[in-house]
C-alpha cells in the first residue's frame, strides 16, 4: 500500500492546496471587521478544517489503488473530483493574491484610488482561477475534437501512402467520461472511414468502472482491417488485463500483448505489434526485437510513450502511444507548454522523431483525478501515413 514515486507530484499538490487553504483562512481571520466576531471566526476556522478534509479525501481516492474503496454511489466520484477542482482553484487564488499583495506593498499609502484598484484586483485574482477551472471542467473536457495528423515516413511503400489509422486512447470510462461521450468519439472515428481502428490503453480508471460497457461501445468501431489495441497501466490497477483481452477478442477487438500481426495492403505489408504497459523507468521492450519484420512497415502500439527511443533502435518505424493526457492541465508560457506530465517524460503530446522513426502521442479522451482539461482538449486522432 506504499505510494510510488509517480504519486509525489500528487502529494506535493495536496500539501500546497492545504497550505493555500489555511493561509487564505488566516488572511480572512486577520481582517479588521472579523477580529471582534468570535462566532464568525470560529465558523471560518471550522469550515477551513472541513475543506481541508475534503481536499485530502479528493487526493487520496484519486490514487487508483485506493479508488475502488469508494462506496458505489453515483455522487461520490463528483465529491472526490470536486475536491481536486477546488484544490486547483484555491492554489491559483493563493498565488494570485500573493502577487496582488506584493504589488500593494509598493503602493502609496495616501493614494486611495490605487488602494481601491488593488482591492478590486484582489477580488478578480480569487475569481479568475475558479472561473478557469469551471471552464476546463464543463466546456473543454466535453469538447471532443477530431485531430488529423500526417506522419511522414521515409521509404513508405506506395500502397501504404494515405493509410488512415483512427486512434482512441485513455478513455477512462467513468462518471467523468460517459458512455454517450464514448459513443460520440466512436462516431467521430467512423466518419473518417479508417483502414485501422486502434485503442491504446486505459479503457477505465479502476475496478469499479464499467469495463464491459466500454468494450461493447468500442466494438462499434468500423475499420477495413479491424480493431486492434494494447493495454495501459489502469488495466493493471484494475486487475483486468486478461479479462479485457479475452472479452475484447470475443467482441472483435484484438489486444496485442507482446505479439504482432502482419496485415497486407496491396503489395505492401504493415506489421502491427503491441505490448502491455511498460512500467516507468524500464527496461523497455525486452524481447520485442523479434516482433520487427524486415521488409514491412513496423508499427508499435505502446501505452507508454517513453519506449520510443528503444522502439526506434529496434527498428519500429512508427510508434503510437497515449498515457500523458497531453498534460491534462497545461499552460503555455513563452511558447512552452507547462504541465505535470513533463516531470516524467519528454513525450507529452504530438509528433516526435528519432532519425527515421516516428512517434505520435495522443492526449486521449478521458481524465484522471479531476474532471478537468485545460490546454489539452479530448481528442480522437486520425493518423495518416505519408511518403516523404
Amino acid at each position: 500500500m506504499q505510494l510510488g514515486i509517480r504519486h509525489l507530484p500528487d502529494l506535493f499538490a495536496m500539501l500546497l492546496s492545504l497550505m493555500a487553504q489555511w493561509k487564505l483562512a488566516v488572511w480572512l481571520l486577520a481582517s479588521g471587521p472579523l477580529r471582534s466576531r468570535r462566532l464568525l471566526r470560529a465558523a471560518i476556522a471550522a469550515a477551513s478544517a472541513l475543506v481541508s478534509l475534503w481536499i485530502a479525501f479528493g487526493f487520496f481516492f484519486s490514487v487508483p489503488r485506493f479508488y475502488h474503496w469508494l462506496p458505489d454511489l453515483p455522487w461520490i466520484d463528483w465529491i472526490r473530483g470536486a475536491g481536486i477542482l477546488y484544490s486547483i482553484a484555491i492554489v491559483g487564488a493563493f498565488l494570485a493574491l500573493l502577487l496582488v499583495r506584493g504589488l500593494g506593498r509598493h503602493s502609496l499609502a495616501f493614494d486611495p484610488s490605487r488602494r481601491r484598484l488593488l482591492r478590486t484586483s484582489g477580488v478578480a485574482a480569487v475569481a479568475v482561477p475558479a472561473l478557469t477551472v469551471g471552464y476546463g471542467s464543463f466546456l473543454v473536457r466535453r469538447n471532443i475534437i477530431l485531430k488529423e495528423v500526417d506522419i511522414q515516413v521515409p521509404g513508405l511503400p506506395r500502397d501504404l501512402h494515405g493509410l488512415r489509422l483512427a486512434q482512441l486512447t485513455d478513455i477512462h470510462l467513468s462518471p467523468f467520461f460517459s458512455p454517450a461521450d464514448l459513443r460520440y468519439s466512436v462516431a467521430l472515428a467512423n466518419d473518417t472511414r479508417p483502414h485501422l481502428a486502434l485503442v491504446t490503453g486505459d479503457l477505465i480508471t479502476a475496478r469499479r468502472d464499467p469495463l464491459d460497457d466500454c468494450l461493447e461501445i468500442l466494438r462499434g468501431l468500423r475499420a477495413d482491417s479491424g480493431i486492434w489495441g494494447c493495454l495501459g497501466n489502469h488495466e493493471i490497477y484494475a486487475s483486468c488485463e486478461d479479462y479485457t483481452a479475452s472479452r475484447g477478442d470475443a467482441l472483435g477487438i484484438r489486444f496485442l500483448r507482446r505479439e504482432a500481426v502482419t496485415l497486407p495492403f496491396g503489395n505492401a505489408r504493415l506489421n502491427l505489434a503491441g505490448v502491455d504497459y511498460q512500467r516507468m523507468g524500464g527496461p523497455y521492450l525486452e524481447g520485442a526485437a523479434r516482433f520487427v519484420k524486415p521488409g514491412a512497415l513496423n508499427v508499435l502500439l505502446s501505452h507508454n510513450p517513453d519506449v520510443f527511443p528503444v522502439a526506434a533502435r529496434l527498428g519500429f518505424d512508427v510508434t503510437l502511444a497515449g498515457h500523458t493526457h497531453g498534460g491534462q492541465v497545461t499552460v503555455e508560457i513563452l511558447h512552452q507548454h507547462l504541465n505535470v506530465a513533463r516531470i516524467f517524460t519528454p513525450f507529452v503530446w504530438g509528433k516526435y522523431q528519432v532519425e527515421n522513426a516516428r512517434l505520435y502521442v495522443s492526449p486521449g479522451l478521458g481524465t484522471v483525478g479531476a474532471p478537468v482539461r485545460l490546454g489539452a482538449p479530448p481528442e480522437v486522432s486520425l493518423i495518416r501515413l505519408c511518403a516523404t
